[in-house]
């Protein structure tokens, strides 16, 4: 047996598996493009869960910049620093392989990703990987191992590029982008490997207070391109200052106010990014009470179904 057939036959074991063990909600947080705002937004979906009582694990992929290992540790060191109770995910950082030949590498990586994966989803409820800014194996993976897919893009056409092309003069799009197309394949692939449903959501990013044209079209196309391709659209993290603040302390928009101010009185900044990750949490649809539970139930049972035949009633004479 090839190399390429072991992985493909151990991804689809590890599909599987998690289909029929009800293991933890993977959550992804995937962009091609860097400064998109990935990290960000992961450290607070995790938070979110975390202050909702769900056991939450977080997966650090890009072995280049580790932002989220070091928004991590930096949340942990700012607790013990000043003796505070701060949730806490359990958290793993991941390093590719450094083998020069590439199948051997994916096949390492792979293992490794495996391994970490196998550790953590029975007895988390939850778990949020970071992605790299760019195409590769482990990219690529954790996609097609998502439950729900979070991207994350900055306001403009230069972000929107990844997803589709434009037309300059219609403002329509004309052809859907390489990272698009990832996402159209990792999501085929899963739905081969366990008949799962992996739920897009593209983020949008540094929104500014006041709409401009270019903002308006932004949104057209990303409206246009959310029908052919099936992804919802939610807003995200406004352009403030207030949320690079926060990484050295390891402290995100929803820990308490006195903490993020020193103060109990918080500023309108302060209320304003609370309120936008609380309405992002909402938008996401996740698992996390009984009602969005029964409504992935159900979807699950729909997909299961779709594959059966229709009996049709006996209304033709032989």
């Amino acid at each position: 047996m090839s190399d390429r057939l072991k992985i493909e036959r151990v991804e689809g074991m590890f599909a599987n598996n998690k289909k029929n063990s009800g293991n933890a909600h993977v959550i992804v947080c995937g962009n091609e493009k860097g400064g998109s705002g990935k990290t960000t937004t992961s450290m607070h979906v995790a938070v979110a869960l975390l202050k909702k009582g769900f056991k939450v694990a977080t997966i650090d992929l890009d072995s280049r910049q580790n932002s989220l290992t070091r928004y991590v540790e930096n949340r942990k060191r700012w607790s013990a620093a000043n003796g505070l109770h701060l949730e806490q995910t359990s958290h793993f950082r991941f390093d590719g392989s450094k083998l020069d030949s590439t199948m051997e590498a994916q096949m390492q990586d792979f293992s490794a990703f495996l391994r970490a994966i196998s550790e953590i989803e029975n007895d988390h409820d939850f778990i949020v990987v970071d992605t790299p800014g760019s195409d590769g194996y482990l990219m690529r993976l954790a996609h097609s191992m998502a439950d729900t897919l979070l991207t994350p893009m900055n306001d403009s056409f230069v972000d929107f590029d990844i997803l589709g092309k434009v037309d300059a003069m219609k403002m329509e799009v004309i052809d859907v982008s390489h990272y698009a197309k990832m996402v159209r394949d990792a999501r085929r692939k899963r739905r081969d490997a366990d008949d799962g449903l992996l739920d897009w959501i593209v983020v949008r990013n540094r929104l500014s207070s006041l709409t401009s044209n270019n903002e308006r079209n932004v949104y057209k196309c990303l409206h246009e391109l959310s029908m052919r391709l099936g992804f919802r659209i939610a807003d995200g993290i406004s352009e403030r200052v207030i949320f690079r603040q926060y990484f050295p302390k390891g402290l995100t928009a929803l820990d308490d106010f006195e903490l993020l101010t020193g103060d109990q009185k918080p500023n309108a900044s302060h209320v304003s990014a609370r309120q936008e990750i609380e309405k992002l949490i909402k938008a996401l649809r996740l698992p996390v009470d009984d009602c969005s539970r029964e409504i992935a139930q159900a979807r699950q049972i729909w997909i299961e179904k779709s594959y059966e035949a229709v009996d049709m009633p006996d209304i033709f004479a032989d």
